[in-house]
């Protein structure tokens, strides 16, 4: 590999970039494809591009055939990261659930007593208000955010930039009554109903769960299905570019 395609991997992985390196097996010709552009020898054929870009979006790397060549597609994303907003009880028990299924946790709380390093071992946290950290953070196709405090000031900047991003889960914990309240807050705010319809809430699969941990299990299980559905709709039938 190239030293240059090396430093460029190293500073999208950095920078939680998606991109494909398309390497052409016969003379090794390379092309670095991004979400939004793409470089190198291989960028000027829209076949290959479109179907480094069909890779990302499902997140594996194949070989394609494209005018008679071996195109091998070596796919780099970044980890799947859920943003949980408010160091509260349940929490505690989603950020661990989350760290096992190798999601990248962050817990943000401007609350200083309960956005703690001893509450959350082994995890990110933030004191900071969620749409400072958001704009630090960046937000992309692979978060997930949930938001649990109940306290519109904490809860509702972090959905509304939530709802603007491309994230692919947005849950916020509160029974209907709660939600629907939240619907007219946000849409005084500028949120329409179709930005709106995006949130799971209330949040999590209907288990029945009562307890913190029993609610953190609905969640991570509504998010493992929300993101297994989208990348399977993403992958659809494999298609082999003429």
């Amino acid at each position: 590999m190239k030293s240059e395609t090396l430093a460029a991997l190293q500073n999208a992985r950095t920078q939680r970039q998606a991109v494909a390196l398309a390497t052409r097996l016969s003379d090794a010709a390379e092309a670095l494809i991004y979400t939004d552009r793409a470089e190198g020898a291989l960028a000027t054929d829209p076949a290959v591009v479109a179907a480094a870009r069909r890779a990302l979006g499902i997140g594996r790397s194949e070989t394609i055939e494209v005018g008679g060549q071996r195109i091998f597609l070596n796919v780099y994303v970044p980890p799947p990261r859920l943003i949980i907003v408010g160091a509260v009880h349940i929490a505690q028990s989603l950020a661990p659930m989350a760290s096992l299924l190798d999601f990248d946790v962050t817990v943000v709380d401007p609350r200083r007593a309960f956005a703690t390093d001893s509450r959350f071992p082994g995890v990110k946290v933030m004191q900071e208000w969620a749409d400072d950290a958001f704009e630090k953070m960046g937000l992309d196709a692979s978060t997930a955010v949930v938001t649990l405090t109940h306290d519109p000031k904490l809860d509702d900047p972090a959905l509304e930039a939530a709802l603007k991003s491309d994230v692919f889960y947005v849950g916020a914990l509160g029974s209907r009554r709660t939600h629907a309240k939240r619907k007219e807050r946000l849409s005084e705010a500028g949120i329409t109903d179709e930005q709106f319809a995006r949130i799971h809430g209330p949040v999590g699969l209907n288990i029945g769960a009562k307890s913190p941990a029993e609610i953190a299990v609905s969640i991570m299980g509504q998010i493992v299905e929300v993101r297994a559905r989208r990348l399977e709709e993403l992958a659809g039938p494999k298609v082999v570019a003429a």
